[in-house]
């Protein structure tokens, strides 16, 4: 498929979770995955400044070893991460091609926009700036990477319909979940006319072992089949897509992935609904009924991190993945510069002014107990 004037296969490998050894990057095993993924005809990778160690091994796994011309390189800038001045923030972009050795970027991205985090862009303009770096051939494709509301996505697009495209957190599990509205930025990427490169297809992993009633679902209609390769699948198939990033971390999950990928031509009417019932049975199973419309926000004397703390424990429930919900909960909640649900003094003000009437005093000292607080 062609986008931007690039073809690109609908698989692309992200470089956020590569294999580990002694716990640093295995480059050597990166070589290896790089080798089959490239002899499979997928030429996507996608990396970041602040994936630790990632723009180094993929400099020794992938552009050391292979013409320029042969693949295209993403990377991102986050100038939100420590960065109190222009010229830090522009200074990530020179880091990048120093530790990549890449020579120039085919897709550059600012990085995880939304929230508090667009001010920053903003501040330091880095919009412009951006645009510069095209116009002078460092890179060949300026985009964003986002992570918040269908409305701020909007809002973005209409201000900036220079980005040439978007990455957007899309999953079968997110479709339609109020904490990430996956449907809803994708109707919006796709009203500005953006083409979008799909990330977390398969939620980090925790797609690959979805709750057991999913997997039964998946089994029954095709026993050969990973619960992982349903995932990327399921984003693969939508139409206006770049590629889709898988975080491959071995080389069986390379090889998988590659096994259906390589051929890919789109969904069959039966594995549409497939999918489309194991959301449904997603959907059934007991949640915690947040919105995430943060009304109770606004009225805790105490800034508890209320739909944030709902959301990882949601996450607990349905993938039974302690670490992963401790680590959702720490970004949504503490990451947001909110207080912990065991700081909660049960005044009961939030429960006057929610919505769905969620228990939430309860359901708090619940999550508290659960995640270990």
């Amino acid at each position: 498929m062609t986008y931007l004037g690039e073809e690109i296969k609908k698989l692309g490998f992200g470089l956020m979770r590569l294999p580990q050894k002694d716990g640093k990057i295995d480059v050597e095993q990166t070589k290896v995955m790089v080798d089959h993924f490239l002899e499979a005809g997928f030429t996507y990778f996608d990396t970041a400044w602040a994936y630790e160690g990632s723009e180094a091994a993929i400099r020794e796994a992938l552009v050391e070893r292979y013409p320029r011309e042969r693949f295209q390189l993403a990377t991102k800038n986050a100038a939100w991460i420590n960065c109190k001045t222009r010229e830090e923030a522009i200074a990530q972009f020179e880091t990048s091609l120093k530790q990549t050795g890449a020579e120039y970027f085919d897709f550059y991205l600012l990085h995880n926009l939304g929230e508090n985090r667009t001010k920053f862009f903003d501040e330091f303009d880095m919009w412009s700036w951006i645009l510069e770096l095209k116009a002078q051939g460092k890179i060949k494709h300026a985009g964003f990477s986002f992570h918040s509301t269908p409305e701020e996505l909007d809002e973005l697009l209409t201000k900036h319909p220079e980005m040439e495209f978007v990455q957007l957190q899309i999953n079968y599990a997110d479709w339609d979940s109020h904490a990430i509205q996956s449907r809803a930025c994708y109707e919006v990427a796709r009203k500005h006319g953006k083409p979008i490169v799909i990330m977390e297809p398969v939620k980090g992993g925790m797609l690959a072992n979805p709750p057991k009633p999913v997997q039964e679902v998946f089994q029954k209609a095709d026993p050969d089949a990973s619960t992982a390769s349903w995932a990327i699948r399921f984003a693969a198939d939508l139409d206006g897509v770049i590629t889709v990033l898988s975080g491959m971390s071995n080389i069986e999950q390379m090889d998988d992935n590659l096994s259906y990928m390589k051929e890919f031509h789109g969904l069959s009417k039966e594995e549409k609904e497939t999918l489309k019932e194991a959301q449904e049975v997603l959907n059934r199973i007991p949640l915690i009924p947040c919105t995430t419309c943060d009304y109770c926000a606004k009225v805790c004397p105490m800034d508890i991190g209320i739909s944030g703390s709902f959301t990882a424990m949601n996450d607990l429930t349905l993938y039974q993945d302690l670490g992963a919900a401790k680590h959702r909960e720490g970004w949504l909640v503490g990451g947001h510069g909110r207080k912990s649900a065991k700081e909660c003094i049960k005044c009961g003000k939030c429960e006057e002014v929610c919505p769905q009437h969620i228990s939430i005093r309860q359901e708090l000292e619940r999550v508290a107990e659960a995640l270990g607080e």
